[in-house]
């Protein structure tokens, strides 16, 4: 039930007006969007207002290590056919973020949720989500996110017996593994590039056999779920075997594959994948991502990938060589300060592009590098590693914080 007929109380509304201030508070001394702050401050005075603000809308959870705020993205427009809607669409994804977008929607129908990994049992009892979509799990911020597995089991134990319907991806068994303990889950054929953290059967820590597109542990009998759901080149096929284009203006072959699980979470509030996949075309860039800004007499299209699963999808849609190329790595508190998941980087697919190297860990990578046997410039920044890069347009890969500090050196 949408809108307002379950008025909030008096301490949530205070709450609200409260956690707004403070966010405006904060933008205007120039601090970011001040979602954060202005969340904070509003769970203080109302621990439970997470829920109050989620309890007239049908809730939508996206989760994964990579593609979540695209993937929200995509969601949210394809859900806009069937009635308003409210979303953290910048990305702020943790309860204070979430409890700040939700409380600037009022009068929507659908709130759609991106949820960092480690809160998302959490945020799932609070909200009551009618869907909860899951894409993928891979390493990432090995300084505070421990192991991939942990956070699977993590998953499944806060999934367990979940009224949500769940639609996950059947190509990564760490996910199916996640979702199995769910009553209700819709498989999608997603695909996954990246298979290094899925070696060893998460049920049972037996060596997982890969034949072809398939898997399944040869020790407990663990395997890939039927999909009713599939990506298949630029189609998306449904689970009555019917194929829709996606037609997107993102690049790659994991947007389609974001596509094909938004479709299924689409459909699951009775929006056709045609009118689906027709409005996720209107997406061109995800807060910078993708974007193509001039700066200084060039093109530089900005990509975001902040661990090796993220680095592999980058490669393989950059332009091939000679287009130059522009790598940042940060190891501030929001990218993680381990950065030894460089090392599982597969480096050597820049071979034939000029590369230039900036960001504060630009000596770690600069030492991954010649490792990996590349050519490549260190730079002292931005500006000087445009001066040197050969003409055409530029890609720029940066991990996090590195990616912020250029959009804002570019004025984007």
């Amino acid at each position: 039930m949408a809108g307002n007929s379950d008025p909030l109380t008096p301490r949530a509304k205070l709450a609200v007006t409260a956690g707004k201030a403070v966010a405006a508070a904060s933008r205007a001394a120039g601090r970011g969007s001040g979602s954060v702050i202005g969340g904070r401050v509003a769970l203080k005075l109302d621990p439970d207002l997470l829920a109050r603000l989620a309890q007239n809308l049908d809730v939508v959870l996206v989760s994964a290590t990579n593609g979540k705020t695209t993937t929200t993205r995509l969601i949210a427009e394809a859900l806009r056919a069937a009635g308003p809607v409210v979303s953290n669409a910048l990305g702020a994804n943790m309860p204070a973020g979430i409890t700040s977008a939700l409380a600037g929607g009022s009068d929507a129908k659908f709130g759609v949720i991106e949820v960092d990994e480690k809160y998302l049992a959490g945020v799932a009892r609070d909200t009551d989500p009618k869907c909860i979509a899951l894409l993928n799990l891979s390493r990432d911020q090995l300084d505070r996110a421990a192991e991939t597995r942990m956070l699977a089991e993590n998953w499944r134990e806060g999934l367990a017996g979940s009224k949500a319907v769940v639609v996950a991806n059947a190509d990564d068994p760490l996910v199916v593994w996640a979702a199995s303990s769910s009553p209700n889950v819709i498989w999608v054929a997603a695909g996954q590039m990246w298979k290094d953290d899925a070696w060893s059967c998460p049920s049972c820590g037996g060596v997982m056999q890969r034949p072809g597109d398939d898997w399944f542990c040869g020790e407990c009998g663990f395997r890939r779920p039927t999909p009713s759901w599939a990506l298949s080149g630029d189609h998306v096929l449904d689970p009555h075997g019917s194929a829709w284009p996606i037609h997107l203006q993102l690049p790659g072959r994991a947007n389609k594959a974001n596509a094909a699980s938004s479709a299924a979470v689409a459909a699951v509030f009775g929006v056709p994948p045609q009118v689906a996949l027709e409005r996720m075309y209107q997406v061109q860039a995800v807060a910078g991502r993708y974007d193509v800004v001039q700066f200084q007499g060039r093109d530089l299209r900005l990509l975001l990938a902040k661990n090796p699963a993220g680095w592999l999808e980058t490669f393989s849609l950059i332009d091939p060589p000679p287009t130059p190329v522009i790598l940042s790595v940060n190891a501030r508190s929001a990218d993680g300060t381990d950065t030894s998941w460089l090392w599982d980087v597969d480096y050597t697919r820049l071979t034939g592009h000029p590369i230039c190297v900036i960001g504060d860990r630009k000596l770690d990578l600069a030492v991954r590098l010649e490792v990996a046997d590349q050519q490549f410039q260190v730079c002292e920044d931005l500006d000087q590693a445009i001066q040197l890069c050969p003409p055409g347009r530029i890609e720029v890969i940066a991990n996090y914080t590195a990616f912020q500090d250029l959009r804002r050196r570019v004025g984007n």
